[in-house]
């Protein structure tokens, strides 16, 4: 596969003295760094100077992610709703929690995550490090208060033992669980995809005919306008803007929106049912989609689409009725499904269980 050299993490090594990082919630920075590479199609930066990661500190984040003691009962962990098998996603329309209690929001995948400009659908958390503590947390998802997760992880000695090498003390914090989740879940990247032989490595026999003529119905304006929001750029593609974009998705039998999206976070009118654009890597894989797992295939979304989404007063101004033959939305699949690409091999559940 090829590679990118992504980020040597030497450049925080002397920022720190050593009576400073046992207090801190930051890993001990003399451990051996975290060294990763890009695969074709995505950006250079990985992690932020306020989070530079070591082996160890990725090591209990992988643990820490997929261990259910994070939850409650038990039962729930932060894989239960990103299963590495499923790409990171939980293949249910709305996420289920502890007890079987239903959320009202598909589970995104985590593939990538690593390069939104904020995380949730509703965009409330920005950053990794933000989003890891807040499932734990909530009641129908791991029910489990930070103040109880703290106590339940220092009760285990494999985890004091494990925090005293990351961190330089056995404290375990919600700050420290946090960093090493997020730092985790910045491994999990995909890319070198067909698409991205194609567009970035230059090998112009790594799509199909049929996606090739899809790719030009993804980035013509006037036919399937997609690249607007879901952005291809010159040495990488994100396929998201970033940005919060009413669709008109989850509507009521009375034409009313049944969640109000980004507006709850920003109390902002033109955010009402407003969510922030997915990426679309490996969205063949991804199913079912929308913000509430209302459409079951890629078809159907394009169907929508097509149709120019239901209308609402916030309705985003891109989108508008689409004119594509049958042969366009048979070539726009076969693009979409170009998208999957390579996920690592050291992001699925540790060897030994904890």
């Amino acid at each position: 596969m090829t590679k990118r050299v992504l980020f040597i993490l030497f450049f925080a090594l002397t920022a720190f003295s050593c009576v400073k990082q046992i207090h801190s919630e930051k890993a001990v920075t003399t451990l051996e760094p975290f060294i990763s590479y890009a695969p074709a199609g995505l950006p250079s930066e990985l992690f932020p100077p306020a989070n530079p990661p070591t082996k160890a500190e990725v090591a209990l984040g992988r643990r820490l992610f997929y261990d259910p003691q994070l939850s409650s009962d038990n039962t729930i962990s932060c894989a239960s709703c990103h299963n590495p098998a499923l790409f990171f996603t939980d293949g249910l329309p709305v996420a289920k929690g502890i007890n079987g209690q239903l959320a009202t929001r598909n589970s995104p995948s985590l593939v990538n995550a690593v390069f939104n400009s904020s995380q949730f659908l509703d965009g409330r958390a920005a950053n990794l490090e933000a989003q890891a503590g807040d499932p734990i947390a909530n009641p129908k998802e791991m029910n489990l208060p930070h103040e109880e997760c703290v106590a339940k992880l220092n009760s285990i000695p494999s985890y004091r033992e494990e925090f005293k090498k990351v961190f330089g003390s056995d404290a375990i914090t919600m700050g420290r669980i946090s960093n090493a989740i997020a730092n985790f879940e910045r491994m999990i990247v995909s890319g070198n995809s067909p698409f991205d032989q194609y567009q970035y490595g230059e090998n112009k026999k790594a799509l199909p005919p049929a996606a090739i003529r899809g790719l030009e119905v993804f980035t013509n304006k006037d036919k399937g306008n997609c690249a607007t929001c879901h952005t291809v750029g010159e040495k990488s593609a994100l396929f998201t803007d970033g940005k919060f974009h009413n669709l008109g998705a989850g509507m009521d039998t009375s034409g009313d929106l049944k969640d109000l999206g980004r507006f709850n976070q920003t109390k902002n009118e033109n955010d009402r049912g407003a969510f922030r654009t997915p990426s679309l890597r490996h969205v063949a894989k991804t199913a079912p989609y929308m913000h509430d797992g209302s459409l079951k295939t890629l078809k159907e979304v394009i169907d929508f689409y097509i149709g120019g989404g239901s209308s609402n007063p916030q309705l985003d101004k891109e989108i508008k009725p689409l004119i594509l033959s049958a042969q366009e939305r048979e070539d726009l699949i076969a693009f979409l499904e170009s998208l999957t690409g390579e996920i690592p091999t050291n992001v699925d559940a540790p060897k030994v269980s904890p």
